[in-house]
């Protein structure tokens, strides 16, 4: 397939899909944090947001055994930007409205990881073999 500058983007996995349109959303959110969270807890999940990414790449293209792994980093990751996404709403830092658009995002991708997890630990257990 040939990519000229007019071309649509090549197209992603839709847990990589889903993960880049949440990262989009925090961009904006991200560029509007009062000043005493951006350069903290702003950059860290800026920082979480681009090792999960990694982390889905990275599994993405390993062989079935290597995965689990780099799956699992992506969920604890996951479960780290909950925590401190819900700081910088409880410190008001963020709004509800905002809160809540990511947390249901990020909710989703945690589940959607699981569910890769699940099938991974399926794949790799001795009775499939």
């Amino acid at each position: 397939m040939r990519h000229t500058n007019n071309s649509t983007p090549p197209l992603l996995l839709p847990l990589m899909a889903k993960v880049k349109s949440c990262y989009l959303i925090w961009i904006t959110f991200y560029q509007i944090l009062p000043k005493p969270h951006k350069y903290s807890l702003g950059q860290k999940i800026d920082n979480i947001f681009i090792e999960i990414i990694e982390a889905i790449s990275i599994a993405t293209f390993l062989s079935r055994e290597e995965k689990h792994p780099w799956v699992r980093l992506a969920i604890r990751k996951v479960d780290t930007l909950k925590i401190l996404l819900m700081v910088l709403w409880e410190t008001k830092s963020l709004d509800n409205k905002k809160y809540i658009v990511l947390s249901l995002q990020i909710d989703e991708i945690g589940r959607m990881l699981g569910g890769w997890n699940g099938q991974i630990i399926k794949q790799n257990s001795p009775t499939k073999k």
